[in-house]
């Protein structure tokens, strides 16, 4: 039309798409084009000094975690009281008694109460262990962590686990103990406590059930019952557990009753 009344014709204006629906705080992504593809592992643009292969426990626990990705988990937390737990250490540390061993023993009693926190998924059904085997994470000094594990935790005295407890990380870090020694847990502490970590989660082990992650035990100031204020030493603890196989009114049972033990009931963790 245009063209036949005498006019130069107007080149249509090209519409352009918008690059993103995402907003730029988000750092949208650029058009495709505008850069290649990049492998998912690779990092850009980062020099490097030195390449240090991992070890075969690195690769180990790795693969462990991989695996670890593809359990439906859920996680619970809670707050205990440790004026008894600390005040009983204090007591019986003299005798050879760990922090680690107590606290095995005071999860390990409590597990006998509640069994299904001591089991595992698997395709045929819940898998109900013949024991509980308190497996507890140690770093390694080359990379790395192992899990040796307190057998029959529940059984066994303060005193016997807290010498089995020394003998199997003196031989962890000697890299000495038997494959059945660190990998028959059934239920695993993670401790970060002793480095000042106040809480977090830990990733569940393939073929258990539930892990407790224990944070550090630290002053807090708290509200008595009679309204005043009151200084208590307190930790809080986070469960990772299977949901397959383990509900949160099930952890959450197993965490009640757990502090408990350790506020109100630290007698029994010597018998």
């Amino acid at each position: 039309m245009q063209k036949a009344a005498g006019k130069t014709p107007t080149p249509p204006v090209a519409v352009q798409a918008p690059l993103s629906t995402v907003p730029a705080t988000f750092g949208a992504a650029p058009l495709a084009s505008a850069a290649p593809a990049v492998a998912a592992d690779i990092t850009l643009n980062v020099p490097v000094a030195q390449l240090t292969p991992l070890t075969t426990m690195q690769r180990a626990v790795t693969d462990n975690m991989n695996v670890s990705l593809g359990v439906p988990v859920f996680r619970a937390s809670y707050t205990i009281a440790t004026d008894a737990l600390d005040a009983l250490y204090k007591k019986i540390k003299p005798k050879g008694v760990t922090m680690s061993a107590l606290l095995a023993k005071a999860v390990a009693d409590t597990l006998v109460a509640h069994p299904l926190l001591n089991t595992s998924y698997s395709s045929e059904g819940i898998r109900y262990p013949d024991g509980i085997n308190i497996a507890m994470a140690v770093t390694m000094p080359d990379g790395g962590l192992i899990t040796p594990v307190l057998k029959a935790a529940d059984q066994q005295d303060i005193y016997s686990l807290s010498r089995t407890w020394k003998d199997l990380v003196a031989r962890s870090r000697t890299k000495q103990l038997q494959p059945d020694e660190y990998n028959s847990g059934t239920f695993t502490i993670s401790n970060l406590g002793m480095f000042g970590v106040d809480s977090f989660d830990a990733i569940l082990p393939p073929g258990q059930g539930s892990i407790l992650a224990i944070g550090a035990s630290k002053p807090t100031v708290v509200a008595n019952a009679d309204g005043t204020l009151g200084v208590q030493r307190q930790m809080t603890v986070n469960i990772t557990c299977d949901h397959r196989n383990i509900y949160g009114a099930d952890a959450a049972a197993f965490l009640k009753d757990l502090a408990d033990k350790i506020e109100n009931d630290t007698a029994s963790l010597t018998l």
